[in-house]
């Protein structure tokens, strides 16, 4: 998977046997969707990750049916909701519209950024489908559709998405479009076309920092780190509160070995919006390869928090709590049901099947899930030999507690890491402070004490503005992975 749209991935087995061997991926600020704000639809806003995903917010305020006054009253009232956080609430408000007016396109958007909001992303989709039947040309609808295909790898669907709309009369310009097309033509891997897409923008707009994000992740991916940073500093200059800009000069940092100075720049980014997820992720996968395991935890914790439809936010999630089950058995039990969430997402994910089995082995009352997990994970044609004996040696080793009624631990169990249960993430602390100097932020003022510890993803591309309420989530993306500290391998 491309660096922007996930974060890098390993087999469980592996990583339960050394978190050394752990491929943990960066989250780059990568290209995002137009927003939709409560009270006006904005075509381009802020971005987040290359820029990210921004926060998406219902598509605001015309109303409906200008000659309904209930309904007006009611697309109001979902509003409102919405921003208050009662989705379900907002939901019913807009369907009510929907009853009364059923071409209303800012209700049935609304309905799409809601789904992705609450990670249902096949919903999300449904609705955002329905808009474009009733409107093909409708940008916000594009922009947040083809993020959901990008989501799914589906970069050539994601591609003929911004292609289309960029055809439509007075869209051949768009920079909401153009700067998701670059993002979509990075991910496939179509370098020269993503460059020229990022200079066709800065050929009209030479102040979008969006597409200067956007370039420098081009260069990012072909290795050329320093030219990369000398991008982001013309975006950097353009928008000095950008996330994404620090987000992403954290990945490069990471990539010349200049950790302390991509600490800083993760929390930099995370201070400069607390919702700005890859940054949570970053710092989540900077303490997880320092096995600084509460940290990581609190990290992606409020990762998932951010984005709930995240299979590789839950996935480093569970990572983080597996790694605790040896000091707290419930820890392990939440990891085999954030390993299932991530399964609820992603049906696919190897990792997330074999991690829940060994994680729910660890308590008998995860006994029953960890031996279905586990029999599932030995059938699996990626699963090794060697992993294929381990299993078998869980397997009997459960069936002979169940038989003796006397749980005993593995030995990996017994292994303890002093790192791993810290809290206060002390290894990361020590280059939070090396990095001070550098950059001339204290990381606890960047961020509360417990978050600095905890790594979460960089950022990556830079995109059109955010999408509404849930239209500006839609927007954000994951970013390429990061280095992780020197016991982890490095990830791309």
């Amino acid at each position: 998977m491309h660096p922007c749209d996930s974060a890098g991935r390993t087999t469980f087995m592996a990583f339960r046997r050394t978190l050394a061997a752990a491929t943990l991926a960066l989250t780059a600020a990568c290209a995002t969707t137009s927003q939709v704000k409560p009270t006006q639809v904005v075509s381009e806003a802020p971005t987040q990750a290359p820029v990210p995903e921004q926060q998406q917010q219902p598509a605001a305020p015309e109303p409906p049916s200008k000659k309904d006054d209930r309904a007006r009253e009611l697309f109001a009232e979902a509003v409102a909701a919405f921003d208050a956080g009662d989705y379900a609430k907002a939901e019913k408000g807009f369907r009510e519209v929907l009853e009364k007016a059923p071409q209303s396109l800012n209700s049935q958007f609304n309905l799409g950024v809601i789904a992705e909001r609450q990670g249902r992303l096949e919903d999300a989709q449904a609705a955002y489908e329905k808009v474009r039947f009733l409107e093909p040309g409708h940008v916000p609808t594009l922009l947040n559709l083809g993020r959901l295909y990008r989501m799914q790898e589906k970069y050539a669907e994601a591609i003929a998405l911004y292609e289309a709309g960029l055809k439509a009369p007075g869209r051949e310009y768009d920079a909401s479009l153009l700067n998701n097309l670059t993002v979509a033509y990075r991910l496939a891997g179509q370098h020269e076309k993503a460059e020229a897409t990022a200079r066709r923008v800065l050929a009209r707009k030479p102040d979008d920092a969006e597409a200067y994000k956007n370039l420098a992740l081009v260069y990012y991916d072909q290795g050329k780190f320093r030219l990369a940073e000398l991008v982001l500093a013309n975006a950097r200059k353009l928008d000095e509160k950008d996330p994404g800009i620090y987000n992403n000069l954290g990945m490069i940092y990471l990539k010349l070995e200049d950790r302390a100075r991509a600490l800083a720049q993760f929390q930099k980014a995370v201070s400069l919006d607390e919702r700005f997820a890859p940054g949570y992720l970053n710092l989540g996968a900077m303490a997880l390869a320092w096995r600084d395991y509460a940290g990581a935890e609190r990290s992606f914790a409020k990762a998932v928090e951010l984005e709930p439809g995240s299979h590789e936010a839950w996935l480093y999630y569970a990572y983080a709590l597996d790694g605790q089950k040896g000091r707290d058995a419930q820890k392990g039990l939440k990891a085999g049901e954030a390993f299932e969430k991530v399964l609820s997402l992603r049906a696919d994910q190897p990792e997330a099947l074999c991690g829940a089995g060994w994680a729910y082995a660890v308590e008998r009352a995860g006994w029953d899930k960890a031996e279905g997990f586990l029999q599932k994970c030995k059938e699996l044609g990626t699963t090794s030999a060697q992993d294929k004996q381990m299993i078998d040696a869980k397997l009997q080793g459960l069936a002979a507690m169940r038989k003796n009624a006397q749980p005993q631990p593995t030995p990996e169990e017994k292994e303890q890491n002093p790192a791993a249960v810290g809290g206060s993430g002390s290894l990361l602390d020590k280059v939070s402070e090396e990095a001070v100097p550098q950059e001339g932020v204290p990381p606890q003022d960047a961020v509360p004490a417990q978050d600095a510890a905890s790594g979460a993803a960089p950022s990556g591309e830079a995109s059109p503005t955010q999408e509404g309420a849930p239209a500006q989530e839609a927007a954000k993306e994951s970013t390429p992975a990061a280095e992780p500290p020197a016991e982890a391998p490095q990830t791309e």
